[in-house]
């Protein structure tokens, strides 16, 4: 799609996604590296209003109704901001792209992984990142993590324990399918031992 980099982070919530794909920035930017960082939902002005609505609305919410959402947000910023960015050859690092809806939506929610991920291949012109780096960690150590921070949870972070089970479940199948892709990588290693890990999968 471009002469960029788009290397994206996946993993249940509590898994360390923000933390190490600020210790990436940091490493490309010391490079000399033009960098990129966004999120899905929230990446754009658009997609804040979204994920406001898919994550904090109190009103009830039908899954597929949230499934569609999120490939509407997916869609607006690969166009506004992922895109242009990797055409100036800008490297993007991302906390969460498709492999999400896939393993919440489509697995989680049993609307069906084919389904969804044919949903944001549409909405998106077939974009596919670079990398996916997938921080796999147990549901129950993530819950364990999560308390700690002491923080209201939204509405996917909510869920029962079955669900982050099936979440992690469909994260892991997801890399098997697409070695070429994934990283895989054990997230209650030390931060620094994930760090380079990463590192020695992005270098030339």
């Amino acid at each position: 799609m471009s002469d960029g980099l788009w290397i994206t982070f996946e993993g249940g919530d509590g898994s360390g996604k923000t933390t190490q794909a600020e210790l990436l920035r940091d490493w490309f930017e010391q490079q000399g590296r033009t960098v990129v960082r966004t999120r899905e939902p929230g990446g754009t002005e658009v997609g804040k209003t979204i994920r406001e609505i898919v994550l904090h609305s109190r009103g009830v919410l039908g899954d597929r109704a949230e499934a569609l959402l999120f490939a509407a947000d997916r869609a607006h910023h690969i166009d506004t901001l992922v895109r242009p960015a990797l055409e100036r050859g800008d490297v993007v690092i991302q906390d969460r792209y498709l492999d999400s809806s896939i393993a919440y939506q489509g697995a989680a929610r049993a609307l069906g992984a084919d389904e969804v991920r044919e949903l944001s291949m549409w909405a998106t012109g077939g974009a596919l990142p670079d990398v996916t780096v997938l921080l796999d960690l147990d549901p129950a150590v993530a819950r364990r993590r999560l308390d700690a921070d002491d923080k209201p949870f939204d509405r996917l972070e909510a869920e029962k324990a079955e669900f982050h089970v099936r979440v992690r479940e469909a994260f892991l199948a997801l890399a098997a399918a697409e070695p070429e892709r994934f990283l895989v990588v054990d997230a209650t290693l030390p931060r620094e031992e994930i760090q380079n890990r990463i590192r020695e999968r992005i270098r030339p």
